[in-house]
């Protein structure tokens, strides 16, 4: 099932500059691993040794963060769209 991943600037150069691409996997840890399978190096980007997601990475899957859905086993339907954002810090 294919599904619309958009890729941050920082991780574009393991996607040879995409910014968006189509990947396959019925919940969001089986999409890691497709696209990983198409673009090695990024999973260790996205994860950490453990397998969990790196905290600051967040994946928003139809706009809603995964966080308050079921994590990595939100399942994935044929269209969703699901967005890779690096979180942002900065101030004081």
């Amino acid at each position: 099932m294919p599904v619309l991943v958009r890729i941050p600037t920082p991780l574009r150069t393991i996607t040879k500059g995409n910014a968006e691409i189509q990947a396959k996997g019925d919940t969001v840890d089986s999409l890691v691993a497709d696209l990983e399978r198409q673009f090695p190096g990024l999973k260790e980007r996205l994860l950490d040794e453990s397998g969990e997601l790196r905290r600051f990475i967040n994946i928003y899957v139809n706009q809603e963060d995964i966080r308050f859905l079921q994590a990595q086993k939100t399942t994935l339907k044929d269209g969703d769209e699901v967005s890779i954002v690096p979180a942002i810090a900065g101030g004081r």
